[in-house]
Protein backbone atom coordinates (compact mmCIF):
# COMPACT_ATOMS: atom_id res chain seq x y z
CA UNK A 1 0.00 0.00 0.00
CA UNK A 2 2.58 2.54 0.90
CA UNK A 3 4.52 1.63 -2.43
CA UNK A 4 1.07 2.21 -4.01
CA UNK A 5 0.93 5.40 -2.62
CA UNK A 6 4.35 6.35 -3.57
CA UNK A 7 3.76 5.88 -6.69
CA UNK A 8 0.96 8.13 -7.20
CA UNK A 9 2.87 10.76 -5.32
CA UNK A 10 5.76 10.70 -7.80
CA UNK A 11 3.16 9.95 -11.12
CA UNK A 12 0.98 13.49 -9.52
CA UNK A 13 4.77 15.33 -9.04
CA UNK A 14 5.55 14.60 -12.76
CA UNK A 15 2.24 15.72 -13.78
CA UNK A 16 2.10 18.50 -12.44
CA UNK A 17 6.01 19.42 -13.38
CA UNK A 18 4.92 18.79 -17.23
CA UNK A 19 1.31 20.86 -16.54
CA UNK A 20 3.74 23.78 -15.40
CA UNK A 21 6.21 22.94 -18.41
CA UNK A 22 3.41 23.51 -20.44
CA UNK A 23 2.13 25.86 -19.21
CA UNK A 24 5.31 28.16 -19.43
CA UNK A 25 5.56 27.10 -23.17
CA UNK A 26 2.20 28.46 -23.87
CA UNK A 27 2.98 31.59 -21.37
CA UNK A 28 6.12 32.01 -23.98
CA UNK A 29 4.36 31.13 -27.12
CA UNK A 30 1.55 33.80 -26.29
CA UNK A 31 4.06 36.13 -25.49
CA UNK A 32 6.09 35.99 -28.63
CA UNK A 33 3.25 36.30 -31.04
CA UNK A 34 2.31 39.40 -29.24
CA UNK A 35 5.57 40.59 -29.97
CA UNK A 36 5.30 39.67 -33.22
CA UNK A 37 2.10 41.29 -33.68
CA UNK A 38 3.38 44.35 -31.78
CA UNK A 39 6.49 44.66 -34.43
CA UNK A 40 4.50 44.17 -37.14
CA UNK A 41 1.92 46.93 -36.00
CA UNK A 42 5.45 49.34 -35.62
CA UNK A 43 6.80 48.18 -38.93
CA UNK A 44 3.08 49.38 -40.54
CA UNK A 45 3.19 52.04 -37.99
CA UNK A 46 6.59 53.41 -39.70
CA UNK A 47 5.88 52.87 -42.83
CA UNK A 48 2.71 54.84 -42.50
CA UNK A 49 4.24 57.84 -40.92
CA UNK A 50 6.96 57.87 -43.68
CA UNK A 51 4.57 57.70 -46.51
CA UNK A 52 2.99 60.71 -45.26
CA UNK A 53 5.89 62.34 -44.79
CA UNK A 54 5.53 65.89 -45.68
CA UNK A 55 7.36 67.37 -49.01
CA UNK A 56 8.88 70.96 -48.53
CA UNK A 57 9.95 73.03 -51.12
CA UNK A 58 13.02 75.08 -49.79
CA UNK A 59 14.60 78.35 -52.33
CA UNK A 60 16.49 81.07 -51.54
CA UNK A 61 15.74 83.95 -53.31
CA UNK A 62 16.30 87.59 -53.71
CA UNK A 63 14.07 89.89 -55.34
CA UNK A 64 14.93 92.30 -54.24
CA UNK A 65 15.76 91.64 -50.63
CA UNK A 66 17.08 88.30 -49.61
CA UNK A 67 14.57 85.66 -48.28
CA UNK A 68 13.98 82.03 -47.90
CA UNK A 69 10.50 81.02 -49.79
CA UNK A 70 9.11 77.75 -47.97
CA UNK A 71 5.90 76.11 -49.53
CA UNK A 72 4.12 73.19 -48.66
CA UNK A 73 4.03 70.94 -51.73
CA UNK A 74 2.53 67.27 -50.34
CA UNK A 75 1.39 64.91 -49.56
CA UNK A 76 -2.48 65.17 -49.64
CA UNK A 77 -2.45 63.01 -45.78
CA UNK A 78 -1.78 65.91 -43.41
CA UNK A 79 -3.34 68.83 -45.36
CA UNK A 80 -1.86 71.40 -43.06
CA UNK A 81 1.03 71.60 -40.73
CA UNK A 82 0.05 73.00 -37.66
CA UNK A 83 3.81 73.83 -36.78
CA UNK A 84 6.74 74.05 -38.84
CA UNK A 85 10.24 75.02 -36.79
CA UNK A 86 13.11 75.40 -39.22
CA UNK A 87 16.37 75.47 -37.21
CA UNK A 88 19.86 76.84 -39.04
CA UNK A 89 22.55 74.12 -38.58
CA UNK A 90 26.15 74.71 -38.39
CA UNK A 91 28.47 74.11 -41.33
CA UNK A 92 29.76 71.45 -38.99
CA UNK A 93 30.38 70.46 -35.16
CA UNK A 94 32.10 72.68 -33.55
CA UNK A 95 31.40 71.14 -29.44
CA UNK A 96 34.69 69.04 -29.65
CA UNK A 97 36.95 71.07 -31.10
CA UNK A 98 40.05 71.32 -29.18
CA UNK A 99 39.61 74.60 -27.03
CA UNK A 100 43.17 76.57 -27.33
CA UNK A 101 44.24 79.29 -23.91
CA UNK A 102 42.78 82.68 -24.99
CA UNK A 103 40.45 81.71 -28.31
CA UNK A 104 36.46 81.13 -27.50
CA UNK A 105 34.76 79.54 -24.79
CA UNK A 106 32.51 76.45 -26.06
CA UNK A 107 29.53 78.69 -24.72
CA UNK A 108 30.72 81.48 -27.09
CA UNK A 109 31.15 79.20 -30.27
CA UNK A 110 27.43 77.73 -29.47
CA UNK A 111 25.98 81.18 -29.81
CA UNK A 112 27.54 81.86 -33.23
CA UNK A 113 25.75 80.93 -36.43
CA UNK A 114 28.61 79.51 -38.19
CA UNK A 115 26.84 79.93 -42.30
CA UNK A 116 26.12 82.48 -44.49
CA UNK A 117 22.85 83.38 -43.84
CA UNK A 118 20.82 83.80 -40.45
CA UNK A 119 16.44 84.70 -40.18
CA UNK A 120 16.22 88.25 -39.46
CA UNK A 121 15.57 88.57 -35.52
CA UNK A 122 11.54 88.99 -34.38
CA UNK A 123 9.94 88.59 -37.76
CA UNK A 124 7.46 85.85 -38.43
CA UNK A 125 8.07 83.48 -35.62
CA UNK A 126 12.12 84.52 -35.40
CA UNK A 127 13.49 84.27 -32.16
CA UNK A 128 16.48 86.79 -31.09
CA UNK A 129 19.47 85.01 -32.27
CA UNK A 130 18.19 84.41 -35.38
CA UNK A 131 18.52 80.41 -35.99
CA UNK A 132 15.39 79.40 -35.48
CA UNK A 133 12.03 80.23 -37.23
CA UNK A 134 8.65 78.92 -36.13
CA UNK A 135 4.95 79.02 -38.57
CA UNK A 136 2.16 77.93 -37.61
CA UNK A 137 -0.68 76.83 -40.15
CA UNK A 138 0.97 76.12 -42.95
CA UNK A 139 -1.37 74.62 -46.01
CA UNK A 140 -1.07 72.97 -48.86
CA UNK A 141 0.45 74.38 -51.37
CA UNK A 142 0.64 77.89 -48.95
CA UNK A 143 4.35 79.55 -49.86
CA UNK A 144 5.87 81.57 -46.48
CA UNK A 145 8.44 84.11 -47.30
CA UNK A 146 10.97 84.63 -44.62
CA UNK A 147 13.86 87.13 -44.08
CA UNK A 148 17.41 86.38 -44.16
CA UNK A 149 20.05 88.38 -43.50
CA UNK A 150 24.02 87.53 -43.92
CA UNK A 151 24.78 86.19 -40.59
CA UNK A 152 27.03 87.86 -37.99
CA UNK A 153 30.49 87.51 -37.61
CA UNK A 154 32.30 87.09 -34.24
CA UNK A 155 33.81 89.42 -32.26
CA UNK A 156 36.69 87.66 -32.24
CA UNK A 157 36.72 88.51 -36.04
CA UNK A 158 39.17 91.78 -35.77
CA UNK A 159 40.28 94.01 -37.82
CA UNK A 160 39.46 96.03 -40.73
CA UNK A 161 39.21 93.08 -42.90
CA UNK A 162 37.50 90.94 -40.15
CA UNK A 163 33.70 91.33 -41.75
CA UNK A 164 35.07 90.68 -45.18
CA UNK A 165 37.47 87.51 -43.83
CA UNK A 166 33.78 85.91 -42.43
CA UNK A 167 31.94 87.06 -45.79
CA UNK A 168 34.73 85.64 -47.66
CA UNK A 169 34.42 82.62 -45.33
CA UNK A 170 30.71 81.92 -46.45
CA UNK A 171 30.54 83.31 -49.82
CA UNK A 172 28.33 80.72 -51.79
CA UNK A 173 28.30 78.40 -49.60
CA UNK A 174 24.72 76.48 -48.91
CA UNK A 175 22.28 77.34 -46.28
CA UNK A 176 21.78 74.20 -44.08
CA UNK A 177 18.89 73.33 -41.61
CA UNK A 178 16.35 70.99 -40.19
CA UNK A 179 12.59 71.21 -40.86
CA UNK A 180 10.66 69.70 -37.52
CA UNK A 181 7.02 69.52 -39.21
CA UNK A 182 4.21 68.47 -36.49
CA UNK A 183 0.74 68.01 -37.74
CA UNK A 184 -2.40 67.15 -35.79
CA UNK A 185 -2.47 63.17 -35.05
CA UNK A 186 0.75 62.39 -36.30
CA UNK A 187 4.09 62.01 -34.61
CA UNK A 188 6.12 64.76 -35.87
CA UNK A 189 9.28 64.68 -38.84
CA UNK A 190 12.23 65.99 -39.46
CA UNK A 191 13.92 66.44 -41.87
CA UNK A 192 17.09 67.87 -43.46
CA UNK A 193 17.97 70.54 -45.88
CA UNK A 194 20.99 72.04 -47.96
CA UNK A 195 19.80 75.22 -49.84
CA UNK A 196 22.30 76.50 -52.93
CA UNK A 197 21.53 79.97 -52.40
CA UNK A 198 21.08 82.09 -55.90
CA UNK A 199 24.20 83.20 -58.57
CA UNK A 200 24.73 86.89 -58.16
CA UNK A 201 23.77 88.71 -61.41
CA UNK A 202 27.01 88.69 -63.75
CA UNK A 203 28.04 92.92 -63.65
CA UNK A 204 29.29 94.39 -67.06
CA UNK A 205 31.96 96.92 -67.15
Amino acid sequence: MDSLNTSLAVLSTVGTVFSAAAAGAALFAVRRANNTADSVARIERDRWHTGLTPRLHLEIQQNPHLRLAVRFDGPAGPRVLDRLVLTIRDDRDRSRDNQLAGTATPEQMATIIWGPYQFRPRMQGVGETGRVAELTELHLDDTWLLALDPSMKPRWYEGADGHQRWHDQYDGTPLRLWAECHAAGHQPWTLPFTITPPTPPETTG
